[in-house]
């Protein structure tokens, strides 16, 4: 089959397409037939070297965390010829024509949306919920700040906020602004001409998807017994401490009964799902490139076939 690996770290150009055998289902993991494959920013700090975990030692390694395809070879309640979507555990990758996932990590693909953008969904969607409910206890009726709201993950956090019945506090500028206010954020706040904490107080959950002087100054409109998360940067504890706060650093982990739940959610109308654009798996470069340099707003995926 074909793979975007890397045999060494760097630029895009070091994304290079190998032809490799099929990954083992050893294990009872599924194997799926690949029709699309999500591009995220954890691909490319992955691929320029210096990302906690993975040295050159593990190289050459297939990038990718999230795919949707179908299933090939059967594993847990999955069947062959079952339509789904899954969040890979490491080290396996997404950039690939077939791709190997526990069946603890997938779940059936959303009805209402083709394979393309059900593959933008795990990873992305993933973190934002296990910030928000896993990691932030959020709850209907409470307020959520959300830094960097107009993203992969905090777009995906704003809206499923909103459908748990929490008031959002979302940042972002330009053209996010708009985004994040048809995502459904309650309150938006322009965090270049604006400071958020004219905007928010007694907020019983921080989501930072930003980190350095943003993460210290939300301490501030925290409420006490309040919780800062964050993906990016591990919080100040002695400042959590002082006021009685939860604060933590986490990563994602694969959770399928999670992306079952984000799948009815999204086939009830209540998250949408935003490709800014595609590219052939054979141009994976160029879409490291786009999604590093241009900002898009929305999922960059890959397309196989």
């Amino acid at each position: 089959m074909k793979a975007i690996r890397i045999h060494r770290f760097g630029g895009p150009e070091v994304l290079q397409l190998d032809e490799i055998d099929k990954p083992s289902t050893d294990g009872g993991k599924l194997l799926i037939r690949v029709a699309a494959a999500s591009v995220n920013p954890v691909d490319y700090k992955i691929r320029k070297g210096g990302y906690p975990g993975v040295s050159d030692a593990d190289l050459p390694i297939t990038l990718g965390r999230d795919v949707a395809g179908v299933v090939e070879t059967a594993a847990g309640d999955f069947k062959v010829g079952d339509e789904v979507y899954a969040h890979l555990s490491w080290p396996d990758g997404g950039y690939v024509d077939y791709a190997v996932v526990v069946p603890g990590g997938a779940a059936a693909k959303p009805k209402s949306i083709d394979m393309i953008a059900a593959a933008g969904v795990p990873l992305a969607a993933t973190t934002a919920w296990q910030g928000l409910f896993d990691h932030g206890g959020l709850k209907s009726g409470q307020t959520v700040l959300i830094h960097g709201a107009s993203g992969g993950v905090g777009g995906f956090a704003v809206q499923f906020a909103k459908a748990k019945g929490a008031r959002v506090i979302a940042t972002a500028s330009g053209d996010g602004l708009q985004t994040v206010r048809d995502y459904g954020a309650d309150e938006v706040v322009d965090y270049k001409t604006q400071k958020f904490e004219d905007v928010a107080h007694d907020v019983d959950l921080v989501f930072d998807l930003i980190g350095g002087d943003t993460q210290g100054r939300s301490f501030a409109v925290l409420k006490p017994g309040g919780a800062l998360i964050s993906t990016v940067q591990e919080p100040d504890k002695a400042k959590a401490a002082e006021k009685q706060l939860k604060a933590e650093r986490y990563r994602a982990t694969p959770n399928g009964a999670e992306l079952a739940e984000m799948a009815a959610l999204i086939d009830a109308g209540k998250v949408k799902v935003v490709v800014a654009k595609t590219f052939p798996l054979a141009q994976a470069a160029d879409a490291h490139r786009f999604l590093e340099n241009d900002h898009p707003i929305g999922k960059v995926v890959l397309t196989t076939g």
